[in-house]
């Protein structure tokens, strides 16, 4: 604990890893990375290792379907691949929010890379999306690192990742962005996965998190069943385009204002 954070173990004996690979999905941009590692944690049956808790949590919580209110959660779990394996052991980072601000973020990522050193991790993974003014076809993944040698590796051909990310992404906020500064001051290594999705607060990048996980898939060869991602696209992509083109519409709108009305400020965070 650095003051800020408490991290409590979920699980009575403490697992031995496998050279392991930290990936994060936090909220952001679309949900695109907390989508695709929600969804790895379930097909991997991936289990609970830490829990964190700060009084720099937002001042909220959220109703359960017990109608019961609960914290948000900050939670890290584990996969082993079993004795033998030549597999890396994983350890994923999810939960409901990311720290409120720079003090927060900075002593979080601080507590989660000592986690990744003390599990000898080989390296890391964060992801995010990269907000367009539009809902992508086939969303593109961008890829960046710490470490222009881990950088090649992820790169090398084959691998579905576009090739040149300067220019198309600005700075990356948050846990996604500080995992990978504070890394490289601590000699750990870690890449950014960003999916291109819209950049709409109603819009979950589904699709986004698809291409995300598949590239993960193609790296590290889990046979996680990735076909299931396109059912919740169908179902849920018609109606939440619904609803950010309404949102949009409203923004967007010209007030009916008469000779001395203003246009609404509009601004565009990506």
């Amino acid at each position: 604990m650095n003051g800020l954070w408490e991290v409590t173990a979920e699980t009575k004996s403490l697992p031995t890893l496998n050279n392991p690979v930290l990936i994060e999905g936090l909220p952001g941009i679309g949900n695109v990375g907390k989508i695709a590692v929600d969804f790895l944690v379930e097909e991997l049956k991936a289990k609970k290792l830490y829990s964190f808790f700060s009084y720099k949590f937002p001042h909220s919580v959220f109703v359960n379907d017990k109608n019961l209110v609960e914290m948000p959660k900050l939670e890290l779990y584990y996969k082993q691949f079993g004795k033998g394996s030549k597999k890396h052991d994983l350890l994923f980072l999810v939960g409901d929010i990311q720290p409120i601000d720079e003090e927060s973020c900075y002593a979080f990522c601080d507590e989660v890379l000592k986690i990744a050193q003390q599990n000898k991790c080989s390296h890391f993974i964060t992801t995010g999306g990269i907000g367009l003014q539009h809902v992508p076809d086939k969303p593109k993944v961008y890829c960046t690192a710490n470490n222009q040698a881990l950088l090649r590796e992820y790169l090398k051909k084959g691998m579905p990742l576009e090739k040149e990310i300067f220019g198309v992404v600005g700075p990356i906020i948050g846990v996604s962005g500080i995992l990978l500064a504070l890394g490289k001051k601590k000699n750990l290594n870690g890449v950014a996965l960003l999916a291109e999705t819209f950049g709409n607060p109603f819009y979950l990048g589904i699709k986004g998190a698809k291409e995300i996980v598949q590239v993960l898939e193609k790296k590290f060869s889990w046979k996680v069943k990735i076909k299931k991602i396109n059912k919740d696209i169908r179902e849920v992509e018609n109606q939440l385009l619904q609803k950010a083109t309404d949102w949009m519409s409203e923004e967007f709108a010209q007030p009916q204002a008469g000779a001395h009305g203003k246009k609404k400020d509009v601004h565009y965070i990506g």
